[in-house]
């Protein structure tokens, strides 16, 4: 049975501060360090120390590049000062952040129009696509799942840079996310979760701070272009926090994106275990680090027990709103985090058919969803209240069949046994790759979901 994360990012989250929080957690240095020896890159050394933030003992995960790979875009005078081009020289010495935002549109390079004498600064870039990314990763020694984890985080991140440059995830090509130190910190984020078995992940929200941020088009807001369209995709509720600066990196908000399972905390819980990641840089009102904690359930001892949490429910009958706008609100409310939208058919006053719509999310989506119903029906009102809800433990997973591998939920009975749920996306792709049919693909599924779990029970 896995283990359950919370991540409390109430300072913010990067790459280094989840990985410096989970080696902190427990996870095994040694097993990381053997990991990443296998990547198919060179050019950089890990360094994991200890590490005083905000008066608080805590781990710092650093990834060293050598003098050929070093492109010295996160020094804090060049980030948030008024330096020009030619200052950056001698900018390098300052707060060193080797996380910050590794995304195409939030490089901090200097611009193609410096002079010769400022070329050595970027001339090391890698501009990588998404293959290329994955095939660093397919060729290591990391196992299967945290090879899986892994291309999670860089999809969200090809997502996020597509949407943001008008391209496809297969066409948009990385720069600093595509750099060996993003690489790293991402591969080493799974390594680290794979190790502590860990198949939830909790995150109510993430702070951010406001202003500005200089990057290589220009003056950019903050959050920046990559970070927003994370959390739009992903429903990521954001908190600001009073910090003129970036709190939340494109990396961290990807890592999110991609890995977490829930918003809401259990009603109670016990905490197992505590870890501290330290950032690189010093803000003040924010501790700086990113607090990484293993939970149980609290209240009772059954492990098929699950997710006991409240939701909020929104509901608005309609008598006025045609069959197609109620698919496509039904749609974009999936779409922004929705747990469920469904429209039941009603009968109202007069005799009048009509539906009702009813969505269920978490409590932080709520005015969001809201916004999207009213812009999209007929409706002029929504009633909302607050749900108990109890969820079994489920884990993702991809099985082997006949018809390749397709995405499966595993669901824990309270028995203890467990039930394979295959994805239907996953299943209709199979479909149409093979010309099966849907029950074929799907009961193949489930079958070798069984006797994959039979054979798991053997070797124990």
């Amino acid at each position: 049975m896995g283990k359950t994360l919370y991540l409390d990012c109430s300072s913010g989250i990067s790459g280094d501060m989840t990985v410096a929080a989970l080696l902190d957690l427990g996870a095994s240095e040694q097993r990381l360090r053997e990991a990443l020896s296998t990547l198919p890159a060179h050019g950089f050394d890990v360094a994991v120390t200890r590490v005083r933030k905000s008066g608080l003992d805590a781990c710092d995960f650093d990834v060293r590049l050598d003098a050929a790979h070093e492109n010295h875009d996160h020094d804090m005078a060049w980030l948030y000062g008024h330096l020009d081009a030619s200052d950056h020289e001698h900018a390098h010495e300052h707060d060193h952040d080797h996380e910050h935002a590794h995304i195409h549109e939030h490089e901090h390079e200097h611009s193609a129009e410096h002079d010769h004498a400022h070329e050595h600064h970027h001339h090391h870039h890698e501009h990588r696509s998404l293959a290329d990314v994955c095939a660093i990763i397919d060729a290591s020694a990391m196992s299967e799942h945290a090879k899986e984890l892994a291309h999670a985080v860089f999809g969200k991140l090809a997502e996020a840079e597509a949407k943001a440059h008008g391209a496809t995830p297969e066409t948009v090509m990385f720069h600093e996310v595509g750099a060996i130190d993003s690489i790293v910190d991402i591969c080493s984020v799974a390594i680290c979760l794979d190790d502590l078995d860990v198949t939830e992940v909790i995150v109510p929200s993430l702070a951010e701070g406001h202003g500005t941020i200089r990057c290589a088009h220009g003056i950019m807001p903050v959050p920046v272009p990559a970070v927003v369209n994370l959390c739009q995709a992903a429903g990521i509720a954001l908190v600001p926090a009073p910090v003129t600066g970036e709190l939340v990196t494109p990396t961290g908000a990807a890592i999110v994106a991609a890995l977490r399972t829930g918003s809401a905390l259990p009603a109670s819980y016990a905490i197992e275990r505590v870890g501290y990641g330290a950032g690189k840089r010093a803000y003040e009102s924010c501790s700086g680090v990113l607090r990484a904690v293993l939970i149980a359930s609290a209240g009772s001892d059954d492990a098929g027990d699950g997710d006991r949490s409240t939701v909020t429910k929104l509901e608005s009958d309609l008598d006025d709103c045609t069959g197609e706008a109620l698919g496509r609100v039904i749609e974009l409310l999936m779409a922004a985090g929705a747990r469920e939208a469904h429209a039941i058919p009603i009968v109202m006053k007069k005799g009048r058919p009509g539906h009702q719509l009813e969505v269920i999310c978490d409590g932080e989506l709520a005015p969001a969803l809201e916004r999207i119903i009213f812009e999209n029906t007929t409706t002029i009102g929504i009633r909302s209240m607050d749900m108990r809800r109890h969820a079994l433990p489920r884990t993702p997973d991809n099985i082997e069949t006949p018809y390749g591998r397709v995405s499966t939920k595993l669901v824990v009975m309270p028995d203890g046994h467990v039930r394979a749920y295959p994805e239907y996306s996953s299943v209709i792709e199979a479909c149409e790759r093979t010309g099966a049919s849907f029950q074929d693909v799907f009961r193949a599924t489930q079958a070798a979901a069984v006797n994959a779990r039979s054979g798991d029970a053997r070797e124990a």
